[in-house]
């Protein structure tokens, strides 16, 4: 195992009754606050109103930006950036899930940047201060209430691409399992498949003599696979909204990869499809994750791939190891499809055979020639994953 430092700044506020604490919480870092959100299901759900009601009660000074994209685009946080600039702003508040929150963290550090905020995202800016944020929670998905990274999209460069800044770790995150009991089955299960594949780029190493990180990965993905299926059937059971809702932020606040290398390679992949075609970002991860299981399965990585069959989904181990890593890839993109009704092709999600090839090479190419994960990809490894989606 590496050396490491781990350290996660953010406050967790973890239930039902925490919301009466948010004014405390903002004042301690600003009194003048841009409250983020995005389609507009917190109002349908009341929690709007009921954060407006508490700052209100505080007198805390206020100013919106609603309507925020999934696979958030740079122009909206443009608009925020404004928006804080004009009204001097000095806090962030993210009520979503990670679009919403990703885009914030964008927001606040190219206030204090004088270019436009997607040179930070391609590398050409740097955050070295940014406006303190936090967040109420809505969808388990991404992790972004408590980590410091965020993906924006350019849609006008087909671009969606990673940042992050220390500056731009959540102050505090309020997670109440109570308010992602509205998110659809659709989103849900994308919610379910970004925890796993977030866990999945974590635990896929070789040779790194990580074993607590790895069974703790393992638990994370055994708490998806036990409790997904009971939130599709039960969009009410708080138990499963819990733990689902904490294992999206552990799964990616840095816990799982200390002492590790992990160059990530289906979300590299995914960010393309994405790009081009606007897909839900989970709903692309579990479309693509057993198909490079399957491309990289040989005999460096045949133990690693069979490990994870048996101890996350109990396969029954036999002599022939390929039979039973196979059986382990099989289980992953069943659970996908038959549990978590996730569509597994590319063809039924609206995405055909005409961009494989550019996307391809502009996933090797933002990853600086080849994807350098657990197996490294070049441009035709990529391609292959994609065609072998397709149907």
């Amino acid at each position: 195992m590496k050396d490491f430092i781990w350290n996660v700044d953010t406050k967790i506020m973890f239930g039902k009754d925490f919301l009466k604490d948010l004014p405390n919480e903002i004042q301690k870092y600003g009194d003048r606050v841009l409250i983020t959100y995005g389609g507009g299901s917190i109002k349908t759900i009341g929690l709007y109103d009921k954060v407006i009601k508490v700052l209100k009660k505080a007198n805390i000074f206020y100013k919106e930006l609603g309507g925020i994209e999934p696979n958030p685009r740079v122009e909206s946080a443009r608009e925020g950036v404004k928006i804080v600039r004009e009204n001097d702003l000095n806090f962030i508040l993210a009520i979503g899930g990670g679009s919403v929150i990703d885009l914030s963290k964008l927001i606040a550090g190219a206030t204090f940047v004088d270019a436009d905020p997607w040179k930070i995202v391609i590398k050409e800016e740097k955050i070295e201060k940014a406006l303190p944020i936090g967040t109420i929670l809505t969808l388990a998905a991404t992790g972004s209430e408590m980590d410091a990274g965020g993906v924006i999209t350019n849609p006008e460069t087909k671009q969606k691409l990673g940042f992050g800044s220390p500056y731009t770790t959540p102050k505090f995150s309020i997670l109440n399992p109570e308010t992602t009991y509205s998110v659809n089955e659709r989103h849900t299960a994308a919610g379910v498949a970004d925890i796993m594949s977030h866990t999945m780029e974590n635990y896929f190493t070789l040779n790194d003599g990580a074993y607590l990180q790895n069974r703790l990965a393992e638990a994370i993905l055994k708490t998806c696979i036990h409790y997904g299926p009971i939130a599709l059937n039960n969009p009410t059971n708080y138990d499963a909204r819990a733990n689902i809702m904490w294992a999206s932020s552990w799964a990616i606040n840095g816990l799982l990869n200390t002492g590790k290398d992990t160059n990530w390679s289906v979300h590299a992949m995914e960010h393309e499809l994405s790009a081009f075609y606007d897909l839900t970002h989970g709903i692309g991860l579990a479309i693509l994750t057993p198909r490079f299981l399957n491309h990289i399965l040989d005999d460096s990585t045949v133990d690693m791939i069979r490990d994870f069959g048996i101890n996350v989904f109990n396969i029954r181990p036999t002599n022939d190891k390929f039979v039973d890593a196979k059986k382990s890839i099989g289980a992953l993109h069943e659970f996908f499809e038959q549990q978590m009704h996730i569509p597994m092709t590319l063809e039924e999600v609206g995405i055909d055979d005409e961009h494989l090839e550019e996307m391809a090479k502009r996933a090797a190419t933002h990853a600086g020639g080849t994807i350098k994960g657990v197996k490294q990809l070049t441009s035709e490894d990529i391609l292959e994953i994609y065609k072998k989606s397709l149907y």
